[in-house]
């Protein structure tokens, strides 16, 4: 905790655009913002991201009416075998906003709050690759992967069959939680799901804490 609060301090003295110094604000309590992007691939430097959805969690609370949805005009041609993951043309997208303008809409709407997401590290590195031009620092909000709670919870190496692999998948995530499927490859829908993820994972771990380890069936 206490480095975490010098390297805020060190990223706040770095910020270069004050109008986004909300971002060190201390977040509204049990706040929490999850999100997913749909990119034109997957290499952070040369990709660019042509779609977002974040949705805000309030304690237990998915709140779907609290949601951003972003269309991000490319910075490339979209190439079929994208088109063909997110259904996504390049004539869908020719309305879509900038993407210095999304990316103050995305900052905007998380302000300080916590992020959420599967596989996080990807999304939060597309992201930076738009702010950092613009605030000259990344993003510095808390950050909780959803695979990370699931191991936490769910990994038990000393009783897993030697060659069998822990199973960290979206789907294999989703149906061990006994969650709906909404369709992969959709921002909004990626998002609502994880979201979802979490709320279950954070009530398993209470119980865990409460009552010992949980299993699921």
């Amino acid at each position: 905790m206490f480095w975490q609060r010098i390297h805020q301090a060190w990223l706040k003295k770095r910020l270069k655009t004050p109008q986004y110094a909300h971002l060190f604000d201390p977040p509204p309590d049990d706040d929490v913002v999850c999100f997913d992007c749909e990119t034109t691939g997957l290499d952070p430097k040369k990709d660019s991201i042509i779609s977002l959805s974040a949705i805000k969690i309030r304690g237990h609370e998915i709140c779907t009416s609290e949601s951003l949805n972003l269309t991000f005009r490319p910075e490339q041609t979209v190439q079929g075998d994208s088109i063909v993951i997110h259904r996504l043309r390049n004539m869908d997208l020719s309305e879509g906003l900038a993407p210095e303008e999304a990316a103050h809409w995305f900052l905007r709407f998380v302000g300080s709050r916590p992020l959420v997401g599967y596989y996080l590290e990807f999304d939060v590195a597309m992201v930076n690759r738009l702010i950092r031009p613009m605030l000259g620092i990344p993003l510095p909000n808390r950050q909780t992967d959803i695979s990370e709670l699931y191991t936490d919870l769910f990994h038990q190496p000393w009783l897993q069959p030697e060659h069998e692999v822990f199973d960290l998948s979206f789907q294999a995530i989703r149906e061990r939680l006994e969650l709906p499927g909404l369709g992969q490859h959709d921002a909004f829908n990626d998002a609502l799901m994880t979201a979802m993820m979490y709320v279950k994972l954070r009530h398993l771990k209470a119980i865990k804490k409460e009552k010992g380890p949980v299993s699921l069936t």
